[in-house]
């Protein structure tokens, strides 16, 4: 399961989520972090990547292109890091179970 982390998070969880989410990137470290959502889009979709994110942006797409790429929509709020962090951590079985169900394109995390 790779993960694409948008630009609305910290590039700090690709390395703190390793363990569990290898061959993560955040967009900044692809030189993404300008780029439009289409393009984000397109290159998710490219390299097997689901988008991390917190803006309803990537949803809405799902919902008229459908997928791939899987969204993972973080519906958190204003949180810290190590929030999102547990987030992720905490919901892995369900994230595991998302990426396997060819049937659902979005994942929405409280």
């Amino acid at each position: 399961m790779k993960l694409l982390i948008d630009q609305n998070l910290s590039p700090r969880l690709v390395t703190r989520l390793a363990d569990l989410y290898p061959d993560s990137a955040h967009v900044l470290s692809l030189g993404l972090d300008c780029s439009s959502d289409d393009a984000l889009w397109n290159h998710a979709r490219a390299n097997d990547y689901a988008i991390v994110t917190k803006d309803a942006d990537f949803n809405n797409l799902a919902v008229v292109r459908g997928y791939p790429p899987k969204v993972i929509w973080l519906l958190l709020g204003n949180c810290t890091t190590a929030q999102v962090e547990g987030a992720l951590r905490s919901n892995h079985t369900a994230i595991e179970a998302f990426f396997a169900d060819p049937d659902l394109g979005t994942l929405a995390l409280r």
